[in-house]
């Protein structure tokens, strides 16, 4: 069992009445409820929670795995906060990116890229296709996701290559997008997972919310030794003098 965190602007759920419909707890609800239904222990924070964002020390000392959707107000987050989060990856919290949470502070400098893409609203057709099933993350999934209404995301996505690519998206338009991304960052985890468009009810589908779990499950910590690093006493007897060191 994880310690989850769900983060979520929840600002499009206050201010549309076409998501509240949609998400009327917020999108973290709904996802925090998925994670549950997995065992995870599960707490939400939201960028109007203070001027941590519901990301205290405290809150990220008591988590495992970072669960972040954000869309509308990536800039508002602030930059103590995102440096606290990027050094809680390092250290071996996992990180899971939704949608269009490819845009967020954390998650750009975590690949040192700029993470654009192509992208439409028009309510068409989704096949995610599984292209590593034997990867964690696709457990209990099957060769496909079908999502009947969402928005399209298409390449090309800049990003690093993936470590593992796990599902692979084609648009009833024509387009394909890298739809899941495993990398390491550090000690860290991290998985960017595209579906998630705040009109369209995509945390609902059971596939979607299985994938979310299993997520969590890889993304968490493991009990292997802590890296230490800097200058190392030897571990076998050896005459360690030199003159020629400049340190």
């Amino acid at each position: 069992m994880a310690r989850v965190t769900v983060w979520n602007e929840h600002r499009h759920e206050r201010e549309s009445d076409v998501v509240a419909d949609v998400y009327p707890e917020g999108i973290h609800a709904v996802v925090a409820d998925a994670l549950e239904e997995g065992g995870h222990e599960v707490r939400t924070a939201t960028l109007d929670e203070g001027p941590e964002h519901g990301l205290s020390e405290a809150v990220l000392d008591d988590t495992d795995v970072l669960v972040w959707w954000g869309h509308a107000a990536h800039d508002e987050v602030r930059d103590a906060v995102v440096d606290r989060v990027h050094e809680r990856v390092l250290d071996g919290t996992g990180l899971i990116v939704l949608h269009s949470a490819h845009y967020s502070k954390i998650f750009k400098r975590l690949m040192g890229t700029s993470c654009s893409l192509k992208w439409r609203e028009a309510a068409e057709r989704e096949r995610l296709w599984t292209v590593e099933p034997s990867h964690p993350i696709a457990d209990g999934i099957g060769e496909r996701i079908e999502l009947d209404e969402t928005e399209m995301y298409g390449e090309r996505f800049d990003v690093p290559a993936p470590d593992t690519l796990v599902f692979t998206s084609w648009f009833e338009g024509g387009e394909t997008f890298r739809s899941g991304c495993c990398y390491r960052r550090g000690s860290g985890k991290v998985f960017y997972f595209r579906p998630g468009h705040e009109t369209y009810p995509i945390y609902y589908d059971e596939d979607v919310r299985q994938v979310l779990r299993n997520a969590v499950d890889w993304a968490e910590p493991g009990d292997g030794p802590e890296p230490e690093f800097g200058n190392a006493d030897p571990i076998e007897e050896i005459d360690a003098s030199d003159d020629r060191t400049v340190h």
